[in-house]
């Protein structure tokens, strides 16, 4: 008799935990329901993003390769190459005309120009 009772004991103990643990999920449950309307409550009534912040322009991919570009020409018309510098400064203007790099560019052909006039 003694263990049928310690039985329905551990029995109502067991029923009791798996009640509280469900409990606590359907609880958990609501939390996050809540938390999600809340936040797109939130999201519908803040402004929309600022215009100043949309119109920046993205940075322009193919900016590293036109510092090669002019590296390139200008250490080779440092080592006495005005031709090759010329032709690597033509191939920047050519490829980027709106590059930050087209007024150095242009600097550099001339002064490499005056080099091969004067040999």
């Amino acid at each position: 008799m003694k263990v049928l009772t310690w039985l329905v004991v551990l029995g109502a103990l067991g029923g009791l935990g798996y009640l509280l643990w469900a409990w606590r999920q359907r609880w958990l449950e609501h939390q996050r329901a809540s938390e999600e309307r809340v936040a797109a409550f939130i999201a519908q009534a803040r402004p929309p993003t600022a215009p100043a912040q949309a119109a920046a322009p993205p940075p322009d991919p193919s900016l590293p390769q036109q510092k090669l570009l002019l590296d390139a020409a200008t250490k080779a018309g440092e080592a006495g190459e005005p031709a090759l510098a010329i032709q690597l400064y033509a191939r920047l203007l050519a490829r980027f005309p709106q590059s930050p790099f087209a007024a150095q560019a242009r600097s550099g052909v001339e002064a490499q120009k005056q080099k091969l006039a004067k040999a």
